[in-house]
């Protein structure tokens, strides 16, 4: 392949990609994106989720990570499918009946206003 068509190639994938992006979320909010708007029951909500977390860099990077790392990543992939699955479990029936959108609205319901700024603090520093 010539680096033009490799050039025009990507260019044509970004303008299609932000079309769809602005045709698709025009209309479209928090709770939109977080719970779909609560059509949609919490298990479908929760595997969307997760299914939003993993890319396809995801299906190349890691088997290459873990092998050059001698499985030594592999716990760490573990790891993130465990807390994957208590939060789509846990968390998300959580939020469905609470009413809530995010684990901020949660820490600010439950704890009051600090701890829903040392919530955003930790996120932000970690």
């Amino acid at each position: 392949m010539s680096p033009i068509s490799v050039i025009i190639t990507i260019a044509a994938y970004f303008a299609i990609l932000f079309t769809i992006s602005y045709i698709a979320g025009r209309k479209a909010d928090n709770a939109g994106f977080f719970v779909g708007n609560r059509k949609s029951s919490w298990y479908v909500v929760a595997f969307a989720m997760i299914g939003s977390s993993i890319s396809g860099a995801t299906y190349v990077s890691v088997p290459g990570m873990v092998g050059a790392s001698n499985f030594g990543y592999l716990q760490m992939v573990l790891g993130f499918i465990a807390g994957q699955m208590i939060i789509a479990f846990v968390l998300t029936p959580l939020f469905y009946r609470m009413n809530l959108v995010s684990i901020y609205e949660y820490l600010e319901n439950r704890f009051g206003m600090s701890s829903y700024r040392t919530g955003g603090l930790v996120l932000l520093y970690l």
